[in-house]
């Protein structure tokens, strides 16, 4: 039976705090981070300027030089946790519906998506029973960490907020990474029995400690505690799991050690140290996390040198750094293959301390964090999180609207996002994808290209231009050919190919990028769902077995060479209407809800939408403001479940 199609009433009812807790008042740009409006000059023309016309030649039946096969489930996302009341819900009766589709316009192009929420502050997280008033978070900002950069506080965590996840992961695949609170070692282990109770499945794991090598510099440890140390308080924490059996999955779920490669610790010390070696058995994924900049001096005055992001805009409209960056961890994601681990870019963005304005939110930053994603992949990575912050962070993927503009604001999403969407569509579904950087053009770092293949055959191409020109003189011709006597096969090149386009005007615009068409619009304009009409192109191939596709000045091409291609039609999402001050537009039962554990079925459950109606109102509270009706039949939105 086909159900009416449901508006979602949406609640912000959210803390107005920020990740950044104490700010250096001479630098911040007018407005917030996430919502400035700085726009920097596009960076020259290479001189002398690649070719513009180029060609590949794809062969069947395997390539030397692929990547491992990968998860589809590649590219998600970190919340830093002081922040999940903004961007996840309230509290387990009131998601953020934007979230969800957010959320389902990857899975529905991936199977899955993975998001942790951690960061600075989960080390300083304590989970207890309840906040009351239906609250999930609260941070003590009367004990800030004064010695960590963003002055991190101690923060609690109410058992309801394991239920938003739950229940987030109800309505869309979300599996989850949470993290042992590791600034001391009287480990709070409340957050790991909980959370394996409450979420079950959709748990992928816990990260014992973060960033242990800034520890020292943040004053969470003694000076001279060092790689050894941390080996030594692993131990412990896995010692103390193996006498208790609550914990007989967690331990087998660690992520380690998820270091950022400074203060002269590395990875290949904490591999002589037997970090896999003695604790295989626990360890689940290997992780490291790393930003390629740093915006630190500028937002909290660290005395160091305060970088332009003028001067640097440069790099994020290059391959050179993405390919760098990734290509540094090649001995790890080598060695993990070896141990049988993943490994996987735990945290990473444009810069640390929140991005640079007029880069990080601009679209040279979806063409260069796409490009980033795809050079990890071609290195063996196992996934990727792109991190989110608060409200004056600029490199966020997605970013709520502040609590007192929700009766006439919506979210605002971020470059970042663009590249987890398509990154999404570039690997698939079906987890067989294996990736190539090409070193095309001559290997010119403004046009790098990648082939991906399935089961030793290419299915698509994937093609940069980073070059701002509206001229048109800038736009690439790439033509290709699979097989044929170039490679001494047979011509397999298809009749036609399909071609979706990212694109923007130039790589200094903020907002309104295009993925085949359609857009998640400019600040404060999304409800997670993409608007427009969406655009798929097709190509008729030449009758010598080539096929050429253009490459706008900037831009970026996904070339399906057969028909797997996932269309908007195919995306079920989530209808919102937001409301903030105004009378209930309907009512929930939250026990349904905090008692899911993501598994139960509630299609037959029934709820009111009627003002003065008091059937299966609920016994235990009463939403008295704007709400979102999660738990009617799900089948109204054609989201099935898995499990």
């Amino acid at each position: 039976m086909r159900l009416p199609a449901l508006a979602l009433a949406l609640c912000r009812l959210v803390d107005a705090s920020v990740t950044v807790y104490q700010q250096a008042q001479a630098t911040m740009v007018a407005s917030s981070g996430a919502h400035n409006t700085t726009t920097l000059t596009p960076p020259a023309l290479p001189d002398p300027k690649p070719a513009t016309s180029y060609f590949i030649q794809l062969q069947t039946g395997g390539t030397p030089g692929v990547s491992m096969t990968l998860p589809s489930a590649f590219l998600g996302f970190s919340v830093e946790m002081s922040v999940a009341n903004q961007v996840l819900g309230h509290n387990s009766t009131l998601l953020q519906v934007p979230f969800l589709n957010l959320m389902q316009n990857i899975v529905q192009r991936a199977g899955a998506v993975h998001v942790r929420v951690g960061g600075n502050t989960q080390d300083f997280a304590t989970l207890i029973p309840t906040l009351g008033d239906g609250t999930i978070l609260y941070k003590d900002k009367s004990a800030l960490q004064s010695n960590n950069p963003t002055a991190t506080p101690p923060m609690y965590l109410a058992y309801d907020f394991l239920y938003v996840l739950a229940n987030i992961s109800t309505f869309t695949n979300v599996h989850w990474f949470l993290g042992v609170p590791f600034n001391d070692t009287n480990f709070r282990m409340e957050i790991v029995s909980k959370g394996e109770e409450i979420l079950g499945s959709y748990l992928e794991g816990f990260q014992a400690a973060n960033e242990p090598d800034f520890y020292v510099a943040h004053g969470h440890r003694d000076a001279g505690w060092g790689p050894s140390d941390y080996i030594a308080e692993l131990k412990q924490l896995v010692a103390l799991m193996d006498a208790d059996s609550q914990y007989a999955t967690a331990k087998t779920q660690l992520i380690v050690p998820s270091i950022a490669s400074s203060n002269d610790w590395t990875t290949q010390q904490l591999y002589d140290l037997g970090i896999v070696d003695n604790f295989t058995a626990n360890v689940k994924y290997l992780s490291v996390e790393k930003y390629p900049e740093d915006n630190c001096a500028a937002i909290y005055d660290t005395g160091g040198t305060v970088v332009n992001p003028q001067d640097v805009f440069k790099d994020y409209t290059s391959h050179t750094l993405p390919a760098s960056l990734a290509s540094r961890y090649a001995s790890d994601t080598a060695y993990a293959q070896t141990k049988g681990k993943p490994f996987i870019m735990f945290e990473t963005n444009t810069a640390s301390c929140g991005g640079f304005p007029g880069v990080s939110d601009s679209f040279g930053a979806a063409l260069w964090g796409l490009d980033y994603a795809m050079s990890m992949a071609y290195y063996n990575f196992s996934g990727a999180l792109f991190h989110l912050g608060g409200q004056n962070v600029y490199y966020n993927p997605f970013t709520a609207a502040p609590t007192n503009e929700t009766f006439f604001h919506q979210w605002t999403i971020g470059p970042m996002y663009y590249s987890a969407l398509v990154m999404a569509e570039v690997l698939g579904d079906q987890n067989k994808s294996q990736v190539l950087d090409l070193n095309a053009n001559s290997g010119a770092a403004t046009t790098p290209a990648y082939a991906v293949f399935e089961n030793g055959e290419p299915t698509k191409l994937a093609l940069f231009n980073y070059m701002d020109d509206s001229t048109g003189a800038s736009n690439l011709t790439v033509t290709f050919a699979v097989g044929g006597s170039g490679v001494n096969q047979a011509n397999a090149s298809p009749g036609t190919v399909k071609v979706k386009y990212l694109r923007s005007n130039s790589v200094s615009d903020k907002g309104n990028f295009t993925w085949a068409g359609q857009t998640f619009g400019d600040a404060y304009s999304s409800d997670g769902r993409p608007t427009g009409t969406e655009d798929i192109r097709t190509v008729t191939c030449n009758t010598d077995n080539t096929c050429a596709v253009t490459v706008p000045a900037p831009g970026f091409a996904l070339v399906f060479l057969n028909s797997d291609i996932t269309t908007e039609s195919e995306v079920k999402t989530y209808s919102t209407t937001a409301y903030t001050k105004t009378r209930n537009t309907a009512t929930i039962d939250p026990s349904v809800l905090a008692t899911s554990n993501g598994h139960q079925n509630v299609a037959d459950k029934k709820y009111s939408t009627s003002v003065g109606s008091a059937q299966n109102v609920g016994q235990r509270h009463h939403v008295s403001w704007g709400v979102v009706l999660l738990s009617v039949c799900l089948g109204a939105f054609g989201v099935g479940l898995r499990r």
